[in-house]
């Protein structure tokens, strides 16, 4: 898909030229994964009365039950049925971290991260944008480095959006 890699083009060009920027990237793409799921484990201390905690437990359970779905079931079967290469591995790009070559569609992080959002959200609105917002900058940022391209990380959020979605739905049944 040319638009694809327009795209991704667009975006990764803008690799190299200021420190500030690739380091930004570098941190989102590689580290800010571990900022929102400790974000997400400080709500099991958090909870004023009995029934926010036990909300917040089924929230963070239930989003990192999500998250896991997303990842190491739904990604890992599309992985079988489509085999992409990565980015650096057919095109010169550049590569601001270096990553184990493989398949890249979809992005299992954006999968998981969304797949985390999206949980959060059904729990508490208002703290789920956070995590939006952080998935959105991971995944950006692994176009940015060079190790996905756009239609990877949108399907990713695809499949997180409805592993979140579905987790919850069916988990409601029985938190009801």
């Amino acid at each position: 898909m040319k638009i694809d890699y327009d795209i991704f083009q667009l975006i990764n060009n803008l690799a190299g030229h200021w420190a500030w920027l690739d380091a930004l990237a570098i941190f989102c793409a590689s580290y800010l994964q571990y900022v929102l799921g400790l974000a997400l484990a400080i709500f099991l201390l958090l909870g004023k009365t009995r029934p926010e905690r036990i909300k917040n437990y089924w929230m963070v359970g239930l989003a990192f039950l999500a998250a896991g779905i997303s990842r190491l079931v739904f990604c890992e079967i599309i992985k079988l049925l489509v085999n992409r290469p990565r980015p650096f591995e057919v095109h010169q790009v550049v590569q601001l971290i270096s990553y184990e070559v493989g398949q890249s569609f979809p992005s299992g992080h954006a999968a998981f991260f969304f797949a985390l959002a999206m949980a959060v959200y059904f729990f508490n609105k208002r703290a789920s944008w956070w995590f939006f917002v952080g998935a959105a900058l991971i995944g950006l940022s692994r176009i940015y480095v060079g190790i996905h391209y756009p239609s990877d990380i949108l399907a990713g959020a695809l499949v997180g959006l409805f592993s979140g979605w579905l987790v919850v739905k069916i988990a409601r049944r029985f938190i009801d």
